[in-house]
Order: structure tokens, then sequence, then C-alpha cells
């Protein structure tokens, strides 16, 4: 195990394995003409729940005006609609449209091979573990009382 320079950094690890990842997941959508970023917005919306363009900018770890600008680019394909918030009439939220949901159904395939390649290279179990684990980090990390208030050399977290 790497123990100095970047190498001791979770974080940096993380970012490394996350662009290795992203970048076999882009080759795998790129047939269609979608971004990484498009296909987890197609997915998050493949529940049919349609949803606001908070709770998506949340979901699909973006930030609103490069959430914004990815649907309008959706819209502009007819993949996505932006329509009435069927909990709240007064609120927009985002749906998934017809041929957003036929051109996710051709890009799953491409993803799950993906998958697949993962595991073949690192294994089945140890991806799922890893995902698990990865499930278990983020839900420590965001919980409120996950990191304790401390004393950071006069400032306080």
């Amino acid at each position: 195990m790497v123990t100095t320079g970047l190498g001791s950094s979770l974080a940096y690890l993380l970012s490394r394995a996350e662009r290795s990842v992203n970048r076999g997941l882009a080759a795998a959508v790129t047939a269609e003409e979608i971004t990484v970023e498009q296909w987890r917005i197609l997915r998050a919306l493949a529940d049919g729940r349609g949803h606001s363009m908070g709770d998506l900018a949340e979901a699909v770890l973006m930030p609103h005006p490069t959430l914004t600008k990815a649907i309008d680019r959706l819209i502009d394909r007819s993949l996505v609609y932006r329509g009435h918030d069927p909990a709240d009439r007064r609120k927009v939220a985002v749906f998934l449209a017809d041929r957003g949901a036929d051109l996710l159904a051709r890009v799953e395939g491409g993803v799950a091979g993906h998958h697949r390649l993962i595991e073949a290279a690192y294994g089945t179990e140890r991806t799922e573990r890893l995902m698990r684990d990865l499930e278990g980090l983020v839900s420590a990390l965001e919980e409120p009382t996950a990191v304790p208030e401390r004393d950071l050399g006069g400032l306080t977290r």
C-alpha cells in the first residue's frame, strides 16, 4: 500500500478510481451521443416519478447551473421534458420522455458490459464489497453526527 505522496490521500485515490471507471462508462454511452452525466440524469428519471431540479441535482451529483444546461440539451433532443410535479402542480418537475426511455434501454447493455469488465478485472465479490463499502462511507460521512465538531487550530468545524 502506498503511504506517501498523493497515493496516501483517500480523496485522491477515490478521484483516480472515479476517473478510471467513468472513462470506461463514457465509452459505453457515447454510441448514443450522451455523456456520463446525461446517462445519470436519464437513469435517475427512469423511476417515472418526475423530479424537481433540486432533487435531481443532488441525485446526479451536479451543481444546479450545470444540471440546467444538461436538461436543456436533453429537452432539445426530446429525451426529457418539464411538466407539473404530480405532488404539487405549482412546482415544475423533469420527466423521462419515451424517446429518452428508448435511448436508456439501448445504452443499458453497454453499461452492464462495462460493469462486467470491472468485475472481470477486480473480481465480482470484491466489486460488490467495494460498492457496499462506498455506500457505507457515503452514509457515514453524510450523517450529521458522523464527524464530531473539533477545534482545527482555532477554527471550529
